[in-house]
C-alpha cells in the first residue's frame, strides 16, 4: 500500500494528482467523498491534465481531459462527452484509514 496524502489535504470540489511507484493517479473530493482514478484518458492513453492538479472543468462538475475536452463523471469515471464517449476512466483501488488516503 502506498500513502497518497491526508484526506483533509484535498479540498472539496477539487482534485490532486500523484505519481507513485511508476503509476499516475488522481484523487477527487466531491460531496465529502473521495474518488481515485488512473490518470490516463481512455481516448489515447495520455495524462488528463496539462497543469498540475488541474483535472476538473470550470464548474467543477466533471473531470475533464485537457487534450480533447472529454468530460467524465466524478462518481463513476464514465465519459459523457468527447471522443471517448461510452468509455470510462479506470478506478484505482484505494482505502481511507483514519485521515490517510492509500492506494491498495
Amino acid at each position: 500500500m502506498t500513502v497518497l496524502c491526508q484526506v483533509h489535504e484535498i479540498e472539496e470540489d477539487s482534485a490532486r494528482g500523484f505519481d507513485v511507484d511508476g503509476r499516475s493517479v488522481l484523487a477527487v473530493k466531491k460531496d465529502g467523498r473521495i474518488y481515485v482514478y488512473v490518470n490516463s484518458c481512455p481516448h489515447i492513453g495520455i495524462p488528463l491534465e496539462f497543469q498540475p492538479d488541474e483535472f476538473l472543468d470550470m464548474e467543477k462538475r466533471f473531470i475533464q481531459c485537457a487534450n480533447h475536452g472529454a468530460l467524465f463523471e466524478i462518481e463513476t469515471g464514465d465519459c459523457i462527452a468527447g471522443p471517448c464517449s461510452g468509455q470510462a476512466l479506470t478506478a484505482a483501488p484505494f482505502e481511507i484509514d483514519g485521515d490517510t488516503l492509500r492506494l491498495i
